[in-house]
């Protein structure tokens, strides 16, 4: 499945005001990054990837449609998927990209 350009375009917009943003092709989706850090995604596996802060996972799996983000099987603490029923609108949206935005700028920048 490729990755949904309508979620990719919405995502650019509400990043537009975000410096030094980059974009790059991850994991089959776009990936949209700060200081060489991923904050969020357009899934090519549908919906939305996140990058959180790792202690907030579990408390994170409550909200609607948010998942542990597993690669070759292992689930990883920090990055979530969320649904694309539940990232539907700009409201149901930005909160997951703020968050994404928040935690990669937390991190030092790669160099």
């Amino acid at each position: 499945m490729a990755y949904d350009e309508d979620l990719a375009n919405r995502i650019r917009e509400l990043m537009a005001d975000e410096p030094g943003v980059t974009e790059m092709r991850m994991f089959g989706g776009l990936a949209f990054l700060l200081g060489g850090h991923m904050s969020v995604a357009a899934s090519g596996r549908g919906g939305l990837m996140v990058r959180v802060e790792p202690e907030e996972t579990e408390a994170l799996l409550g909200e609607p449609g948010a998942q542990r983000f597993e690669m070759r099987g292992r689930a990883m603490d920090g990055w979530l998927r969320v649904d694309a029923e539940r990232v539907g609108t700009r409201a149901e949206l930005e909160p997951w990209v703020r968050r994404g935005v928040a935690y990669a700028r937390s991190l030092p920048p790669k160099g």
